[in-house]
């Protein structure tokens, strides 16, 4: 099968106020022994998030095209790595938002292969100008967050 221009990967779907997102285990994300290298989570999370905020209508080119133009930008990041994944492994990255204040989101994002829980992560994003200021999130973008917020 092949995919055309039209098609689009598979973005993930909501399970009630919960992103999940399915990827694969490549072995670019892995280290010699074919385990996954602890950075590569990193980039499955982000993933996770840019995923679960294109679903509800909040792009980053959006950010980039206002008068003030905005970027997300991780401000903290706690990571309890539980279990290790492997080159090929089919992962899960849920993601759910849990607080908004001012310029920051709040978020918890789990790996998991099945069920199996691989990695938790307790996350902080701000929102800031190019020049790296802070910003209150954007009306409009608050009103797509806050019926996924689940505290």
């Amino acid at each position: 099968m092949t995919m055309n221009s039209s098609q689009e990967p598979n973005p993930g779907w909501f399970e009630d106020r919960t992103h999940v997102f399915p990827l694969r285990v490549y072995y670019e994300d892995t280290d010699f022994s074919g385990v996954v290298y602890h950075a590569s989570y990193l980039r499955f999370m982000e993933r996770g998030r840019s995923e679960f905020l294109r679903l509800i209508g909040v792009r980053h080119r959006g950010l980039l095209a206002a008068a003030e133009p905005l970027v997300w930008v991780v401000r903290r990041m706690e990571i309890d790595f539980r279990k290790p994944a492997r080159a090929e492994d089919a992962l899960l990255v849920r993601t759910r938002f849990t607080a908004m204040e001012g310029a920051r989101l709040h978020l918890k994002q789990s790996v998991l292969r099945d069920t199996e829980m691989l990695i938790e992560a307790g996350v902080e994003v701000c929102v800031v100008t190019l020049k790296g200021r802070p910003r209150r999130v954007p009306q409009e973008m608050r009103a797509k967050l806050d019926e996924f917020l689940t505290h």
